[in-house]
């Protein structure tokens, strides 16, 4: 087996043990890049010996028998938001080429100390926007790897590196993983701190992870978990368990809640259909929930909060360079500009009543479980895909994670979404863990068996929520 298919936790592992070393490690993944990335082109820096002489110098450390960190010598991906001390962070905007940073972004920091190499930058969309960049699916190159995160998902899907990190402001973590059929996880809002990254949408902007495994994206988030001053949505806590906990065995099996939701008229025909057999599957596991109509409004309060601090947010290289800006971008910021303080104060005040609305449905559910995208990942590169069934979790900052466990007719990924309770994290990472040795490793999905799967998932006893 090549290294570069080794997960994080088996690649620290083997590096901690001594089987292999970061440098052997680091050396493959550059090998599966020079093979592959002319075709997917997740990378916008690579700079190859920086890359090795980071691996070369983790070995020696290691060598001298002092401590190692929990991600010593693993090679991770560092989307273009997030600064970096050592290369380039360029937004993926024209306006920002060549910038150099003089220090890392919180994460980056965070990701050194626990002893990762810094591979190096991955590809994202305009100011992680919806203006595409290069990447392309590495399932199929006429296909849109999704985005914001697009260089990341990316580039873990195609075995470039082991892991690597993102930002969701509406879909840009769960979207991108779901079409490349990697985990996505998402925590919740201000459990990772954005210091050093761009500054979207304070009230939505989240920092995620993509791996091949519930404990990958466990072992990375919670090494960058924290409080920092400079970013106030963050809060002095204890270090979170994700690892431990994402590893434990549930007291009793999990109970989920089949959320359809206002997104649900989007879903395609294939995510119908596979999420009718992913039903059955779980049987008594699983139950319809209806969330209520305070919900339908969710996907107009989540545009009014990111148009008006997007357009707050940019509105210098808007003023001084927005002929530089794709026609999405400067459309946004000027519907931003033209909402009233109003709409923004009364969009921003609804986030905490509708998350106590769902206390209710997760003291006894221990997930929502809804699908991560209307379906698989849509043919040309003009656009990333419609990110419609992230809006409402990442409106609310609750966590939530994607699990390649389906796919379509055509052999695509499709992403099985679930989201817990807002600061619930590590029960959620558990909860997906003992879903995909459920449903197990295989895919499920496709036209067999599934009109009689549609049948009983819409003639079940639903629930409804307040």
């Amino acid at each position: 087996m090549s290294l570069g298919a080794l997960s994080i936790t088996e690649a620290a592992a083997h590096i901690r043990e001594g089987r292999i070393t970061a440098a052997e490690l680091v050396g493959d993944c550059l090998k599966r890049i020079d093979e592959i990335d002319a075709e997917v082109q997740a990378w916008t820096f690579l700079d190859r010996d920086h890359a090795m002489r980071q691996a070369l110098a983790l070995d020696e450390h290691r060598k001298a028998g002092n401590a190692l960190g929990p991600l010593h010598g693993v090679p991770l991906g560092i989307k273009d938001i997030f600064d970096t001390g050592d290369m380039p962070t360029e937004f993926g905007s024209k306006l920002w080429a060549g910038r150099t940073p003089r220090s890392d972004a919180y994460a980056v920091a965070r990701l050194r100390g626990a002893g990762a190499v810094i591979m190096g930058k991955t590809v994202t969309t305009e100011y992680a926007y919806f203006q595409p960049g290069k990447t392309r699916n590495p399932h199929d190159k006429e296909r849109t790897p999704g985005g914001s995160s697009s260089g990341s998902a990316a580039a873990v899907a195609a075995h470039m590196v082991p892991g690597a990190i993102g930002s969701q402001t509406n879909g840009s973590v769960i979207r991108p993983a779901a079409f490349c059929g990697v985990v996505g996880f998402k925590p919740s809002h201000g459990l990772i701190p954005r210091t050093g990254a761009l500054l979207l949408s304070r009230t939505l902007d989240q920092v995620g992870v993509f791996a091949r495994s519930v404990e990958d994206a466990a072992l990375l988030a919670e090494n960058m978990a924290g409080f920092d001053g400079e970013d106030a949505d963050t809060r002095p806590l204890a270090r979170p368990p994700f690892s431990s906990v994402a590893a434990s065995e549930p007291p009793l099996p999990p109970r989920f809640a089949f959320v359809r939701g206002p997104a649900w008229k989007h879903a395609e025909p294939a995510t119908r259909e596979a999420f009718a057999r992913l039903v059955q599957t779980l049987g008594q596991q699983v139950q319809e929930v209806e969330i209520g109509e305070s919900f339908e409004r969710v996907i107009d309060l989540h545009k009014t909060v990111m148009e008006v601090e997007m357009a707050h947010n940019l509105r210098r290289d808007f003023e001084k360079g927005g002929d530089q800006l794709s026609p999405v971008l400067r459309e946004l910021i000027e519907r931003g500009r033209g909402k009233t303080a109003v709409d923004y104060t009364t969009a921003v005040a609804a986030i905490g009543p509708l998350n106590v609305g769902l206390d209710e449905l997760f003291n006894e559910y221990d997930a929502i479980l809804t699908p991560a995208a209307p379906g698989e990942a849509p043919r040309g590169l003009d656009a990333t895909g419609n990110p419609i069934f992230c809006t409402l979790w990442t409106y609310l900052g609750t966590p939530a994670i994607t699990l390649p466990l389906l796919q379509s007719e055509a052999g695509l990924p499709l992403g099985v979404q679930l989201i817990g309770r807002r600061g619930n994290d590590a029960r959620l990472l558990r909860t997906a863990r003992s879903l995909v040795k459920t449903v197990g490793s295989g895919r499920r999905g496709g036209r067999k068996n599934a009109a009689a799967g549609e049948a009983t998932v819409q003639s079940g006893k639903k629930r409804k929520a307040s």
